[in-house]
């Protein structure tokens, strides 16, 4: 009889494979070494996955090191405070030199400002000097017209004045007397532009003139008006002109007076409500621009006071009220 296979109930025991041979020489160091060097691989590849949380924190903190450096570099700008503006203004002031108020004022009129020069023809004064003068009439003076009535041009200057521009289609105001009687008129405007001109109106009992120029800079500037209502004795003045034909040339003062009123020496003549003051005119300063310190005109210079037969300043002049010689040129009062 066939014997029944026995079994061991114990469970049979697997082969350790062989550990490779360490070459001689080498000890347990170097595979303690190599086997803690794989480990260190594997975290440094977790850490430098784009998943890793230690790399986002590490490209944060980049990221704001940048930032506090940007700001290091270029501060936010603190707003201005009223301190500031004053410490600034102060400082230009005390490092620069600020133009006088007779300067500004000078800048702006001077584009307004043109030489108004009459002249007369020779053949018309030969024939006035031949006529017999009246009974006990005194001899006409000599003036610039009658000085030299010789020579081929039978035109001779007659005088010069200031006129102001107060229209920028070239409408100018002047003194009559300026071009009271001239065969032709010619204006030159602050460019040096010359044209001639006609006179379009007059104001005889104020001593005006209103003259339209034929050609005008392209760039003419028209004067300010400012009514007078407000002016007082003590005001700052400026007088714009051309005396005995110098200029443009500039004088300063103050107003004198107001409602002043002026006879002619030859005692012709009274003019009424006038504006006295200091700044110095002499002939040539007829018809030019009284203005303020904002270079607004506020009259037009029509005469000098002297006791003596000099026609030179000495003190007092009087302008025409602005909005008496604006009616003159048609305008509207203030």
């Amino acid at each position: 009889m066939r014997r029944p296979a026995l079994y061991s109930s114990s469970r049979p025991v697997r082969a350790t494979p062989a550990a490779p041979e360490t070459p001689a020489g080498s000890g347990e160091p170097q595979a303690e070494a190599v086997a803690a060097a794989a480990p260190a691989r594997h975290r440094w590849r977790r850490a430098l996955h784009p998943s890793s949380p230690a790399l986002l924190w590490a490209a944060i903190l980049a990221l704001g090191v940048a930032l506090a450096s940007s700001l290091m570099l270029h501060p936010v700008q603190r707003r201005l405070t009223q301190e500031d503006i004053n410490a600034a203004v102060l400082k230009t002031m005390e490092t620069q030199v600020m133009p006088s108020e007779y300067a500004r004022a000078y800048e702006n009129i001077r584009p307004s400002v043109v030489r108004v020069v009459s002249y007369v023809k020779k053949s018309r004064l030969r024939e006035e000097e031949a006529k017999p003068a009246p009974k006990g009439a005194k001899p006409k003076p000599l003036g610039p017209a009658r000085e030299d009535l010789t020579g081929d041009n039978d035109e001779i200057e007659n005088g010069v004045g200031t006129g102001v521009v107060i229209i920028d289609k070239g409408v100018i105001l002047t003194n009559l007397h300026v071009v009271n009687g001239a065969d032709r008129v010619k204006v030159v405007f602050f460019d040096g532009l010359e044209s001639p001109a006609t006179i379009t109106g007059v104001q005889a009992e104020n001593d005006l003139a209103v003259l339209q120029a034929a050609k005008i800079p392209d760039d003419l500037i028209a004067a300010t008006m400012r009514s007078t209502g407000d002016l007082a004795p003590g005001d700052k003045v400026l007088a714009v002109g051309f005396p005995f034909g110098i200029g443009p040339s500039a004088s300063g003062g103050v107003i004198s007076g107001l409602g002043r009123v002026f006879r002619s020496p030859e005692g012709k003549q009274e003019m009424r409500n006038l504006i006295q003051f200091d700044a110095a005119a002499n002939p040539g300063n007829s018809g030019g621009p009284l203005v303020t310190m904002d270079g607004e005109v506020v009259g037009i210079v029509t005469a000098i006071l002297n006791p003596t037969s000099a026609r030179t300043f000495i003190g007092i002049g009087f302008a025409v009220p602005i909005e008496n010689a604006a009616s003159a040129a048609g305008l509207p009062p203030f």
